[in-house]
């Protein structure tokens, strides 16, 4: 079961989500990333590229309930960091969410798909992926790499690792205190369509990009940076 990758698609991929159902699952996710760490990989990541005496524009790509975006907004607000910070999404309901929810004016959502993402926003400096990468194929991995690479922009892609214990500890957990069963049935689901680290080599490699790095981090992520 771990030994490759699932091609089974997540409840959260289908159409015609209730509101009422989506808008408790994006809840839920941010409670997980936040206990668990995830938001601290994309800042640290983020931490890399960033110098203080430029602005930076950052679209989060699947950007979902817009929680990322919000974590980014408070850290580079808090240490200096000049961003203009988008979200894209195919789902419109997620936009509406994010956009009920976000703090201020500071960050723009747009619903389309990412590759339209130049004809709403001139100039993209950073693209980042935070839980979106599982939800494709290799090949549309591979298309998303030479996508950013083709409009020099770094890419920051930060995914689930898959590993059994982090399947029957997110399946236990999510028994135990979940509510939504979008939740219940994507998450363990989420870790099966997960990645090893040589996976991610091999489709860099495919896709023809020379400057990267790929770090395991806790808690079984990872963080790669494909510089533009």
């Amino acid at each position: 079961m771990f030994e490759t990758r699932s091609d089974k698609k997540e409840l959260l991929d289908g159409d015609f989500i209730p509101e009422e159902d989506l808008f408790q699952n994006l809840k839920e996710l941010n409670t997980i990333n936040r206990l668990l760490g995830g938001y601290n990989i994309s800042k640290n990541a983020l931490q890399k590229i960033l110098k203080k005496d430029g602005t930076y524009s950052i679209v989060d790509i699947g950007s979902g309930g817009g929680d990322t975006l919000k974590y980014i907004h408070n850290w580079s607000k808090q240490y200096g960091y000049k961003t203009m910070l988008h979200g894209i999404d195919l789902k419109q309901t997620c936009i509406n969410y994010s956009r009920k929810n976000k703090p201020n004016d500071a960050i723009n959502f747009i619903c389309d798909d990412y590759r339209q993402v130049y004809k709403h926003l001139k100039e993209v400096d950073i693209i980042h992926a935070c839980l979106f990468c599982h939800h494709l194929n290799n090949s549309q991995l591979i298309e998303l790499i030479q996508f950013a690479l083709k409009n020099n922009a770094t890419l920051v892609i930060n995914d689930l690792e898959r590993n059994s214990f982090a399947y029957y500890a997110i399946k236990i957990l999510t028994k135990l205190f979940s509510n939504s069963y979008l939740v219940k049935n994507d998450a363990p689901l989420s870790v099966l369509r997960g990645f090893k680290k040589n996976e991610w080599l091999e489709i860099i490699k495919a896709s023809g990009a020379k400057n990267y790095t790929v770090k395991n981090k806790w808690a079984f992520r990872h963080e790669i940076i494909i510089y533009g």
